[in-house]
């Protein structure tokens, strides 16, 4: 009997994914790393990795895996903020954002690095902080900081990548011209032996109500249209483009 084409491309197609969703489990890259462009260098401490932008005088992107025993741990906040020594051209300072009424907000949560003292002091790096609308940072970011936690309880492990979607013409504060972004992302991949998920957040840096954060979520191919960069390229290229197109709201949300 003669196999229907359609259903033998689909066939084909998904062995293809299987392949490489297993080839991926046996052989982990850093997922969680976008793609670097031409000149940009990537800077890594403990537990979290960035590209710096000294236009901008932040992160383009932080990026980190985390994992359940980060978030266990007892290690108190320091708030002991301070230039990123391995910044070449030197990041923002306090004086920046002194008096600007913005929040020095993190990109990596402090709450995410509590289980080492030396990623808590690292997490307070100005090359770790944008500035934020109190209400904001407060507010439905730290929503957002408090539910990707919680998927981690669920799932073990995650990859995520933060930043603020910076374009020309923004407002700037202090000596150093930091810029305040208008919206921020942040984007969470879970894979696993059976199983690949990934979701986006693209939020306004102002005060927004009591809404859910899922109001908020769409696909990885928009947020890749939105910030011109290339999340989870190292996932294999046919699972990568699957899970790029597909937003399962419903799986993150009942990660409860």
């Amino acid at each position: 009997m003669k196999m229907n084409r359609k259903y033998l491309i689909l066939l084909i197609a998904f062995n293809l994914i299987f392949i490489g969703f297993v080839n991926a489990q046996k052989n982990p890259k850093s997922f969680e790393l976008p793609k670097l462009k031409k000149s940009e260098e990537i800077v890594c401490h403990k537990s979290y990795c960035l590209v710096y932008s000294e236009e901008h005088e932040q992160a383009k992107w932080v990026a980190y895996v985390l994992k359940l025993d980060m978030i266990n741990g007892d290690v108190k906040r320091s708030n002991k903020f301070k230039e990123d020594p391995k910044i070449k051209t030197k990041s923002a300072n306090d004086n920046d954002y002194k008096g600007s009424g913005y929040d020095r907000g993190h990109l990596a949560p402090a709450a995410d690095m509590s289980f080492s003292e030396q990623s808590m002091q690292e997490s307070f790096y100005y090359s770790n902080m944008s500035p934020q609308e109190p209400s904001f940072n407060r507010g439905i970011w730290k929503k957002l900081e408090t539910e990707v936690r919680c998927y981690v309880e669920y799932l073990d492990k995650i990859y995520v990548v933060t930043g603020p979607i910076l374009v020309d013409g923004l407002t700037e504060i202090g000596d150093n011209g930091v810029d305040v972004p208008e919206e921020y992302y942040k984007a969470a991949l879970f894979v696993s032996d059976t199983c690949v998920e990934a979701i986006a957040f693209v939020m306004p840096n102002k005060k927004i109500s009591a809404e859910s954060i899922y109001n908020y979520a769409i696909n990885i191919d928009d947020l890749e249209k939105k910030t011109g960069m290339n999340f989870f390229y190292n996932l294999p290229f046919l699972l990568e483009r699957r899970v790029e197109k597909k937003l399962n709201i419903e799986f993150w949300e009942n990660l409860k």
